[in-house]
């Protein structure tokens, strides 16, 4: 028998060692308590309590050399005293002891550990090398760690609250449901699940990651993507530790079908310190978090009301929406407020046509508006007639999102029994069209409408936002930026440092510069000058004058060789008084441009997710307006397009009031040629090739700096 007990277990094992590492974080047979107590109000005592109460059915371990026997379950003096696998080990204990457990758990080939005990990096120095330690004891056992400094991890269906969070104190379990939540700071999560459950937002699975020693956001929310639990997964991260894994992680999960509502907070410049020292890792750049969200299909939320309402609206419709919204009122003044939010937040109002409103006015004469429909106060008198404008509307609209105000009338269930009764039929006919309602309601009246998939908002506002998060949520996973192979590195044996030599270097590798070059003495100008033809540009040359309009280090439209002269000596002056241990090559001669438009190509190589690309309006104004937007490297033709049209200025590349239409092309193939050496040349830290002259026929790089390692 034991040997046939013995084979079941190593073929189980043979069995799990094909799932997700963190397939036995929510799907534990067995879970080990270490630090176990009877007492339920004690950190270390909630999670037996958690575990007995709200159903899990596998096996329970206390772990406890003190005691026999912890709420009417048998204790063990250590993790290697249990008799039978453990699939799941809980750490509640002080950080002294954590390693001594730790090591206890590896001997007994724990496959999961959560360590709930603080005391580790969040400290400092000292306790990252602890941190580190128990790292390391984990590493060479194949454990997965999570924490430490964790909160902990749930999975309400199944009854997993491997926990000592507060929020499940109250004697009830949350909802099970499709809405996962992965967030690193635990009391930000506790916030998250009371706001999820008081809203009827049902959860799949909820981690606290805490320290991030060992398993991270990303590893969760890649092992959610393959979940078949979760409709929706909801993150909140301070920091990154690998970029790479986050990255492929939602896209992974945008892909599979799933919507990603993400948080990043830390993204003042006050945010991303405490971030930092809460985590102890950089919070990274927040224009390039909100770039790697978009390219993957995720939404970024700005508050966790936010974050809940879009996950619960596109959790309980399940539909996918145009960008297209049709408002019925009964209050002309919510309808102003509904149709300056949609505007807000990029939805169209299509104005009704005239047939659409012949037939409005036969069940509402005295309704007003073309959309807005207003169907003003004295509906009061027939509550079903907003339904039928509403069915009207949906038989006239090809997939346009149905928003009704209805006031209040849902506080008393029983006057508005016709109306839900409506409702009810309304979605029963129309199943994949959205319908939401707006309106104060009665808790019952409320969950009848969301059980048939008709959300229930208070808010106008709140219910247009997460209207407009679900469909760029969609339109992301519709448009995701094809993933590019990654050209072989290579090392960058070029001098760059001048902005000549980085002209040279952008060259020969594809990008089309002036005609140009660095003179030593004034006689050499004057002859370079001679030879391209008035009138040109001079530039001071020197590898430590980075920003040379800053000390009138650039004279344009020079005409003669007499201003000639007269620049490469003022110029000479205005560098030595500005930078006296500057290193002077001489004055840059160049054909000098006028017509075009002036744009800005950089790159910047993110600590977290590597090269990225900038594109905006270039010149001096770059910094001033800052009408930039950003995109991974490399691209290729159509990222590149999409880049462009991202920034409003772009609209002077295409014959701007009567103007000329420039050389889109050839600004978009600058673009992919320089995001290419952003990745061929791993030691370019940063490049700023400002201004690209865009012609109308052909772009020019004006002017270059290099940045490498």
């Amino acid at each position: 028998m034991d040997s046939i007990i013995a084979n079941f277990y190593l073929t189980l094992r043979g069995m799990l060692s094909t799932m997700h590492d963190l397939a036995l974080l929510f799907n534990p047979s067995s879970v080990a308590v270490i630090g176990a107590s009877s007492d339920r109000n004690k950190l270390s005592g909630r999670t037996i309590h958690f575990l007995k109460t709200y159903g899990f059915k596998g096996k329970i371990f206390p772990v406890n050399p003190s005691s026999h026997e912890i709420q009417g379950l048998q204790a063990f003096p250590s993790e290697s005293a249990i008799p039978e696998p453990v699939d799941q080990a809980i750490i509640i204990v002080p950080s002294q002891h954590v390693e001594a457990a730790a090591r206890d758990c590896a001997k007994k080939g724990v496959k999961i550990l959560l360590v709930l005990s603080s005391g580790f990096g969040e400290m400092g120095p000292e306790g990252r090398v602890a941190q580190d330690r128990l790292l390391a004891i984990t590493r060479e056992a194949g454990m997965r760690m999570i924490g430490p400094n964790s909160l902990g991890a749930l999975s309400p269906a199944n009854g997993v609250f491997c926990t000592f969070s507060s929020s499940f104190a109250r004697g009830v379990a949350p909802a099970a449901g499709q809405v996962a939540f992965v967030t690193q700071s635990g009391a930000f999560g506790s916030c998250a699940y009371v706001m999820a459950d008081l809203r009827g937002v049902g959860m799949s699975r909820a981690l606290a990651t805490g320290n991030e020693a060992d398993v991270d956001i990303a590893l969760c929310i890649d092992y959610l993507a393959e979940d078949p639990s979760t409709k929706v997964i909801c993150a909140s991260l301070e920091s990154c530790k690998n970029g790479d894994l986050l990255r492929h992680a939602i896209r992974k999960a945008t892909q599979a079908g799933k919507a990603v509502v993400i948080m990043k907070v830390g993204a003042s410049e006050v945010g991303s310190v405490a971030a930092a020292t809460h985590t102890g890792s950089l919070a990274g750049d927040d224009r390039v978090y909100d770039t790697i969200f978009s390219e993957a299909g995720a939404w970024r939320a700005r508050s966790i009301e936010e974050m809940i309402d879009s996950a619960f609206l596109i959790a309980t419709s399940g539909v996918s929406v145009n960008d297209r919204v049709s408002l019925v009122t009964v209050s002309g003044g919510i309808g102003v407020l509904m149709a300056d939010d949609a505007a807000r937040f990029g939805l169209e109002l299509a104005p009704f046509s005239q047939h659409l409103l012949s037939e409005l006015a036969k069940i509402l004469p005295y309704g007003t508006g073309r959309n807005p429909y207003d169907t003003t106060a004295q509906v009061a008198t027939n509550h079903a007639a907003t339904v039928q404008v509403g069915d009207c509307i949906l038989r006239h609209t090809a997939g346009d999102a149905l928003l009704l105000y209805l006031a209040n009338n849902a506080l008393a269930p029983e006057v508005f029994k016709n109306t839900q009764a409506a409702l009810i039929e309304l979605k029963t006919k129309n199943p994949a069209c959205m319908i939401m309602a707006i309106m104060p309601s009665e808790t019952g009246v409320r969950r009848a409408l969301e059980q048939v998939g008709i959300p229930v908002f208070e808010d106008p506002t709140r219910a247009i936002a997460a209207l407009a998060a679900m469909r760029e949520i969609g339109r992301r996973s519709e448009s995701l930026r094809q993933v590019l192979p990654l050209s072989s590195t290579r090392d960058l044996a070029a001098l760059v440092a001048s902005e000549a030599q980085a002209k040279s270097f952008l060259q020969q590798h594809g990008v089309s510069i002036t005609r140009e070059e660095v003179c030593a003495s004034v006689e050499r100008a004057v002859a370079v000058a001679a030879s391209i033809g008035y009138p040109v540009v001079a530039k001071i040359a020197s590898p430590d004058i980075a920003h040379k309009t800053e000390i009138g280090g650039v004279i344009l439209n020079i005409q003669t060789e007499s201003a000639l002269r007269d620049a490469f000596t003022l110029l000479l002056q205005r560098a030595q008084a500005a930078y006296p241990k500057a290193q002077i090559d001489g004055v840059l001669v160049a054909t000098m441009l006028t017509r075009g438009v002036e744009t800005l190509v950089g790159v910047n190589r993110d600590p977290v997710f590597g090269p990225m690309i900038m594109f905006g309006m270039g010149g001096v104004m770059v910094e001033l307006y800052k009408d930039v937007a950003m995109a991974s490297a490399p691209l290729d033709r159509p990222s590149a397009e999409k880049l462009v049209a991202s920034v409003k200025g772009s609209v002077l590349l295409d014959g701007f009031r009567g103007g000329p239409q420039y050389d889109r092309a050839a600004l978009i193939d600058a673009l992919c040629r320089i995001s290419e050496l952003a990745v061929q040349y791993p030691q370019i830290t940063s490049m700023d090739v400002n201004p690209v002259l865009v012609m109308e026929s052909g772009a020019v790089a004006l002017d270059a700096v290099i940045a490498r390692s």
